[in-house]
């Protein structure tokens, strides 16, 4: 039986007080870190991360602000500079005119994205109307009235892969109608409940369409479409704080997560906490950021960013590169999903993409003294380095890859209203966390430089959907 909200409240604040005594009573730690790494720190970050009455963070709720307000408080406290907004790092890296510690506000990055609803879709192909459950359409434009010509057109036979072909559409761009034969009725039906949601975009900046039509015809004589949506804009928050360099100020090394989830279930009834995707995460992060400032020797700037809306399509983390140089990022340590062992361990990790850049092989340096290693991702089916934010650095040349311990195959908690605090195995946690800032060490002093990723080899985004 699915728990209520009250009774999964009781179960939260039991899991929370046998967390920390549990937690609390470990006096040893896995390396050295650990004096500067408080287990009690990284307990309370996560514990009001996923907590229930933020209602599962999802994006434009009012409870993803309260989420992002806590970070910045953090980002604040620890003393981090914010970075100033809409300028690039080379001409004006850090804010230090103000005391930001008295304005957590500054650490706030907002920005407008575009919401795109269909509102109407018809079509006559060959002189007979189609059924509009035979249709469907991915589209950035408002209006649509297009005859014989005014669009590119394509035929997807029976043996044809459909994803592949709408695919490379989508990264073309452009206006396209595509009659889609129905031996790939089930694939058509997924796209059309996937458009039918709505598509969110970043910028409106590349007008496209594809309109698509699941008939037999063969051959395209005659068409007429006609379609609108409606565009609206909305708000999201990125939380972004910088430790400025002592040496190499303009060498970036970025710590990043996501702080945004799926919120809570169609009836309201239950919350997806998300404390491992990715409350984990943006607790490492915030700790990371802590133990750097107290140790106050960084060569290298560190950058720590929490971005939002990772879950609706990674739109923080694209919004984000627009507003440095990509060139003067180092090495991105993206942390995706570290609250339970994994299947090599507690307390270790592994990389997504390692064979994009020589950054795993440099970080494992420092590890081999401590018989451990970073691994490599043991799931390449699943794609995992183009499911997560560090995706978009990455496809601008920036050694940019996940880093993680979740068994996706096994882990029955993800995307689920079950990943709240107490699926979580918090001194695994801990020790991933402790693992990472050993292992980063090299690139904060300024001894390592990564080799950077050919953006030729990542796969490019979608321009219309």
């Amino acid at each position: 039986m699915m728990r209520t909200l009250s009774t999964k409240r009781e179960k939260y604040r039991h899991c929370k007080l046998k967390a920390l005594s549990v937690m609390l009573a470990i006096t040893c730690s896995f390396f050295s870190v650990s004096a500067t790494i408080p287990l009690k720190q990284v307990v309370k970050d996560i514990t009001y991360l996923a907590a229930d009455n933020l209602k599962g963070r999802a994006s434009f709720s009012p409870e993803i602000d309260q989420a992002a307000n806590y970070i910045a408080q953090r980002f604040a406290d620890i003393g981090l500079k914010p970075l100033q907004n809409n300028l690039p790092l080379s001409k004006a890296p850090i804010n230090s005119t103000v005391n930001s510690k008295d304005k957590p506000a500054l650490f706030l990055q907002t920005f407008t994205i575009n919401q795109i609803q269909v509102q109407t879709l018809n079509m006559v192909l060959n002189g007979q109307e189609i059924n509009p459950e035979h249709l469907a359409i991915a589209t950035t434009i408002e209006q649509l009235n297009w005859q014989l010509g005014n669009a590119q057109s394509h035929v997807i036979n029976k043996t044809d892969n459909l994803r592949k072909a709408l695919t490379e559409l989508n990264q073309a761009g452009g206006q396209h109608l595509v009659i889609i034969n129905s031996a790939h009725a089930k694939s058509f039906k997924a796209y059309q409940n996937y458009f039918n949601r709505g598509l969110t975009k970043l910028s409106l900046e590349h007008r496209g369409a594809i309109v698509m039509v699941l008939s037999d015809e063969n051959q395209i004589e005659n068409y007429a479409v006609n379609a609108s949506a409606k565009i609206t804009k909305q708000s999201l928050t990125n939380v972004v704080g910088v430790l400025p360099g002592i040496e190499s100020p303009k060498e970036i090394v970025l710590y990043s997560s996501h702080y945004d989830h799926l919120g809570i279930t169609d009836d309201g009834k239950e919350i997806y906490n998300g404390a491992d995707d990715d409350a984990s995460g943006t607790t490492a992060v915030l700790n990371l950021a802590q133990y750097y400032a107290e140790k106050g020797d960084n060569k290298r700037t560190l950058m720590f960013s929490a971005f939002t809306a990772e879950e609706i399509g990674g739109f923080g983390s694209s919004y984000f590169s627009q507003q440095l140089n990509p060139n003067n990022v180092v090495a991105m340590i993206n942390i995706e999903m570290i609250g339970k062992p994994s299947k090599f361990g507690a307390g270790t990790v592994w990389m997504t993409g390692m064979k994009h850049s020589n950054l795993g092989a440099l970080l494992n340096e420092k590890l081999i003294a401590l018989n451990t290693q970073i691994y490599q991702d043991p799931y390449p089916e699943q794609g995992l380095f183009y499911r997560s934010d560090n995706a978009t650095l990455a496809r601008l040349g920036v050694p940019a890859h996940s880093f993680s311990s979740t068994q996706l195959d096994k882990d029955q908690h993800y995307h689920q209203v079950s990943d709240d605090i107490s699926s979580l195995d918090l001194s695994s946690m801990h020790k991933v966390i402790e693992l990472l800032a050993t292992a980063t060490q090299s690139l904060v002093d300024g001894a390592v430089t990564p080799t950077r990723i050919d953006k030729t080899q990542v796969a490019t985004q979608g321009k219309i959907y």
